[in-house]
């Protein structure tokens, strides 16, 4: 009986403000996340917050402000396949998800794998369930980007869309840290340098590919191309082909970490050593490639930062301010004992 009295009690914003000594509105201001608010009086309404067990509506909030403090972070169908292989995504997962707990944001996770997931958060975002949405990743024919933009919701994308649709996004310097890769193969001596490209309907895929082959032709030597789909076993399957098309082959370029540690284990089944017979440069420089055999020398991208970024890009949007459309962070090159 005592505890129910004490629910149906439940402390509300006018007995913080009289606590605090200051207006109601002072209160709310505070509560609802303003800075714009004297720091002792600041600090007087958090103490009676936190003093009474102050707990705001947010139901009521949401109604008066028109918002929701929650946003949504969609993993494709790609993004989601590599939860069981590889770093990449959990990192830029948790990267979003320490910036919206900074922020005291919720952040709701989706899979999109089925027209019916795509259906549920469209329309979860036409009845602004959410301020927000972040893709973790955007393929040439995926239509979400696009349909959620046009809803007017802030959107920021992982990655520049392959298609160039103008949305806001936060993207690493893919094209360089190839150039970077491949630079680093020919000034050791290497003579046939081939690369495993990954898929093309990601705009890094597109880049990086683009970047080896910008320096090859700087270089002088020919392009010798063969493609996987970002995955350790198509990674394998690549330098498979490439051993057999190009026997001569004495150093790759691999477009991820994941496929680069595919390509190892083919060249080790073919009695290459690495790096004496094939260097091998990877990309992403995740945990893959610390734990590879030998330890993969690979271009770093930030990925905490790059989902800390994301995050916080979208939350200017959704407080109406101005964003650059597009971030680049840079690349470098991460020395280990494969090249």
């Amino acid at each position: 009986m005592v505890d129910q009295a004490r629910s149906s009690h439940r402390p509300t914003l006018e007995a913080v403000a009289t606590r605090a000594g200051v207006s109601r509105a002072t209160a709310s201001r505070v509560v609802n996340g303003s800075t714009a608010v004297d720091v002792d009086k600041r600090a007087a309404v958090l103490r009676a917050v936190d003093e009474i067990g102050y707990v705001p509506n947010l139901a009521a909030r949401s109604l008066v402000t028109q918002r929701t403090d929650s946003y949504v972070l969609v993993l494709t169908e790609s993004a989601g396949r590599s939860f069981s292989d590889d770093t990449y995504f959990p990192s830029l997962v948790h990267g979003v998800s320490q910036q919206m707990d900074e922020a005291g944001k919720e952040l709701v996770l989706r899979m999109v794998n089925s027209p019916r997931s795509r259906d549920h958060i469209e329309q979860s975002v036409a009845g602004r369930h959410v301020d927000g949405v972040m893709v973790a990743s955007t393929l040439g024919a995926d239509p979400l980007t696009r349909r959620l933009v046009r809803m007017g919701v802030p959107v920021v994308v992982n990655g520049r869309p392959p298609d160039r649709f103008p949305v806001a996004h936060v993207d690493v310097a893919n094209a360089d840290g190839a150039r970077l890769a491949v630079r680093r193969l020919v000034g050791a001596g290497r003579r046939r340098v081939a690369t495993i490209a990954g898929a093309q309907d990601v705009a890094g895929g597109i880049d990086r590919l683009a970047g080896y082959r910008a320096e090859m032709a700087e270089s002088g030597r020919p392009p010798i191309v063969a493609f996987g789909d970002f995955g350790r076993e198509s990674g394998g399957a690549a330098m498979d082909r490439l051993l057999a098309d190009e026997p001569r082959l004495d150093a790759v370029f691999v477009a991820s970490d994941l496929m680069a540690s595919g390509a190892l284990r083919a060249l080790r089944r073919a009695g290459r050593r690495v790096p004496e017979d094939v260097a091998v440069i990877g990309f992403d420089d995740t945990a893959v490639a610390r734990c590879a055999e030998p330890p993969l020398t690979t271009v770093h991208q930030p990925i905490l930062d790059i989902g800390r970024t994301m995050a916080r890009q979208v939350l200017r949007m959704a407080g109406g301010e101005a964003v650059e459309p597009s971030i680049v962070l840079d690349t470098e090159l991460v020395f280990r004992e494969s090249a």
